[in-house]
This record gives structure tokens, C-alpha cells and sequence, in this order.
């Protein structure tokens, strides 16, 4: 039994279903340029409807100050009837008489939007008085938005106090995979954790040495524990501010059992730009006007050696600038291998943030992965460690 009440649980028929989703989307020139967000959440929306339940929908766009038209709602639930196949009502707002019409309006199985929760400074505030008045036009509270969950905000935590509260499809799927990946994962558990900063992670590495049995640490955080280990990192981006820090963190991994895997080689440039002159070296070579923008083959193979033991993977992070060619290489390669090994049945890998998500669609191994969040601080915020408020509110009593 799942320790939260999910739409196996809940009665919809009939019923005015209030459901927290993502319509969170890039936009250009007013159209929706990246569907991702929106195609995760097709499945609850067709099975409350399908079930005779009439689907409100309620989301945030952007960070509004007040109500503004840029940041309206109105072009992606167009976007949104386009993916289902299915009308979608609008409502200019998400509370008093144009959300009440609207929604007195439909019949079973009808699918309505309601405007930005976020023109309404209380939303942010969990203010009781917006959750009664959002709270008014529904009878149930179905939370797909699991990228929303770190907030205590009204439409995310505060419904589902005064409300039967159930988790939709994707919330599902999300924190099942999470659980399985690092609360009751079969081991070892391996982790990449990559990007650019030590700083914006510390929380992350801090959890992760205590809870996994390899953590791979690569990106430009690696220079900075590079560094750490007395090595030269030339121009690369590091954090000489952070040694003693990163020098705590490998000091508890060593007492907590976990084994750091770092780069041993790494393709450097002398400037940041796709195709700069570049070269691999070890990582005890590096020039002084050296940048490493990848890892290179030797690491990659390490890393690959290392992911062959695992059982499960946790990914946050990219191994290096892979939005730049040729320094996508070594995470591309990682990725694709990570991908096969998964394809194979001998790794359950889940991956989130929204580096991530780009690197291993551009490596063309997302599809492969058991799971990928589309969700970047609730994602980070759970590999941390920390409680989510929007998940902690479905859990059951």
C-alpha cells in the first residue's frame, strides 16, 4: 500500500475535481516552445474526465507581480486542448464570480483552466482565506504538480488540508520512482551529481555520502575538489573559497562508507567556445591557462566500470559544458551507457533538474532512464533531504 492516497482512492464521478498541474512552459512569441510539462500531466487529466469527474485545473505561470496579461494562463490551455484532443475551457481568474461561472458551467467530463494562481499575492502565502475561495469552486484536490511540491502554497499544500486530497498519475510516478531510487533502493546506489558549483549543492552531497555507496562528482564542482586534493586546475571554473569544504565532505564519505569517484583526465580549451582547440590530459597536467570544459575516455571508462556494479543510479548533473561541442563527449557517453545498462534490466536510474533533462535528451538517452523529473528545486529539494510540503499534505493520516 503507497503511503498516499492516489486516483485508485478517490470517487470523481460527478464531482468537481480541482487539479493542482505544471502549465509552468517555456514560451516564444506567445506560443508553447517545449510540451514536456504538458504532456506529463495528459494521463490525469483524460482519466478524471473519462471517469465522469469535471477537471478545474489550477496552475502558476512565470513570477507575477499582480495580474498581468504576459503571464496569463489564456495561450497554454489553448496549447493544452491541442495536446489532448479534447475542448478546455478558460476562466479569466482563478477564484470569485469568473472561476464560479465557469465552473457552474460544466457538465460531467468537461475540462476547465483557470487563470494564473499567482496573480493573487495570497497563493504564495497560504492564506486561508484564498484556499476557502479556491477551495469553493471544488469538491475534490488532485495534486499532479510534484515541481511544485517543495512550496506551501495555497493551490499546492493549502487545498489539500480543507479538501480529499489525492495524488494524480505523475505525483504518483514521481515519488514512487524517488522512493524506490534512494528510501528503500536495491544497492549499491551510485549518484552523479555535476553542474557548475560546490555552493549550490553542499545540502546535496551532504545527504547523498550518507545515503549512497558511489558518488561520481563531475562538472565544474569536480575542479573545486580537484583543487581540494592539492591539484592544479588551471582557468577552470572552481570554488577556491570552498576547499575545506569540499575537503569535509570527502572526510565524510570516508566515515559514512562511500566511495568518490573524481575525474582522472579531463578535455581542457584555452577558451569557452563550441569547437575551441582542446585536448585531453590528466587531471595532475593541467596547464595554467588550461580550462576543463569535459571529462575525458579514462574517466568516462572508470565511470562506466563503477556503473556496471550499481543497481541503482541517481543523476543531477552534467559532466561537464554540454551544451558546447566537443564537450558534450563524456556525459553523452556516460548517459548512453547509463541508458543501455537500464534498457538491459540492470539499472533502475533516475534523473531530474533541468540540466539534466537537457543533457540527457541531447545525448538521446532520456527515453531510456526508468525515470526523468521534469522537476528542478523539488527534485533537488528531496535528494537533500527535506521535507515536501505538497506530498507531505496527500500522505496518509
Amino acid at each position: 500500500m503507497t503511503l498516499f492516497h492516489t486516483l485508485d482512492d478517490a470517487s470523481v464521478s460527478g464531482k468537481r475535481v480541482l487539479v493542482r498541474v505544471d502549465l509552468n512552459v517555456p514560451m516564444e512569441e506567445g506560443r508553447v516552445s517545449d510540451t514536456t510539462r504538458i504532456d506529463r500531466i495528459l494521463p490525469t487529466i483524460r482519466e478524471i474526465a473519462d471517469k465522469g469527474g469535471k477537471v478545474i485545473l489550477l496552475a502558476h505561470f512565470g513570477r507575477p507581480k499582480g495580474v498581468d496579461p504576459k503571464e496569463s494562463l489564456a495561450p497554454v490551455a489553448v496549447e493544452l486542448a491541442k495536446r489532448l484532443g479534447r475542448p478546455v475551457g478558460f476562466a479569466s481568474d482563478c477564484i470569485g464570480e469568473a472561476a464560479k461561472a465557469a465552473v457552474d458551467a460544466m457538465k460531467n467530463g468537461d475540462i476547465v483552466c483557470l487563470e494564473n494562481t499567482r496573480f493573487h499575492k495570497q497563493e504564495e502565502k497560504n492564506d486561508p482565506a484564498f484556499v476557502a475561495a479556491l477551495a469553493a469552486n471544488g469538491d475534490v484536490f488532485v495534486n499532479d504538480a510534484f515541481s511544485a511540491a517543495h512550496r506551501a502554497h495555497a493551490s499546492t499544500e493549502g487545498l489539500a488540508r480543507v479538501l480529499p486530497a489525492f495524488a494524480g498519475r505523475t505525483m504518483q510516478a514521481e515519488i514512487e520512482a524517488l522512493a524506490k531510487a534512494l528510501e528503500q533502493p536495491e544497492r549499491p546506489v551510485l549518484a552523479v551529481v555535476g553542474g557548475a558549483k560546490v555552493s549550490s549543492k553542499l545540502e546535496l552531497l551532504g545527504n547523498l555520502v550518507k545515503k549512497v555507496d558511489i558518488l561520481v562528482i563531475g562538472g565544474g564542482m569536480a575542479n573545486t575538489f580537484l583543487a581540494a586534493q592539492g591539484k592544479a586546475v588551471g582557468k577552470s571554473l572552481c570554488e577556491h573559497d570552498l576547499l575545506d569544504t569540499a575537503r569535509s565532505v570527502l572526510a565524510t564519505a570516508k566515515v559514512s562508507g562511500c566511495e568518490i569517484v573524481l575525474p582522472v583526465d579531463g578535455v581542457v580549451a584555452s577558451e569557452f567556445k563550441a569547437h575551441a582547440a582542446s585536448k585531453t590530459v590528466s587531471v595532475d597536467a593541467v596547464g595554467a591557462d588550461d580550462m576543463i570544459l569535459d571529462i575525458g575516455s579514462a574517466s568516462v571508462k572508470t565511470v562506466a566500470a563503477k556503473l556496471a556494479t550499481a543497481k541503482t543510479l541517481v543523476w543531477n548533473g552534467p559532466f561537464g559544458a554540454f551544451e558546447l561541442e566537443p564537450f558534450d563527449a563524456g556525459t553523452n557517453a556516460v548517459a548512453q551507457e547509463a541508458a543501455r545498462l537500464t534498457k538491459a534490466g540492470k539499472l533502475l536510474s533516475v534523473a531530474g533538474g533541468g540540466d539534466t533533462v537537457s543533457a540527457l535528451n541531447h545525448a538521446g538517452a532520456a527515453d531510456d532512464f526508468t525515470y526523468v523529473s521534469t522537476a528542478g528545486g523539488a527534485f533537488l529539494e528531496w535528494l537533500e533531504g527535506k521535507p515536501l510540503p505538497g506530498v507531505d499534505a496527500l500522505r496518509r493520516s
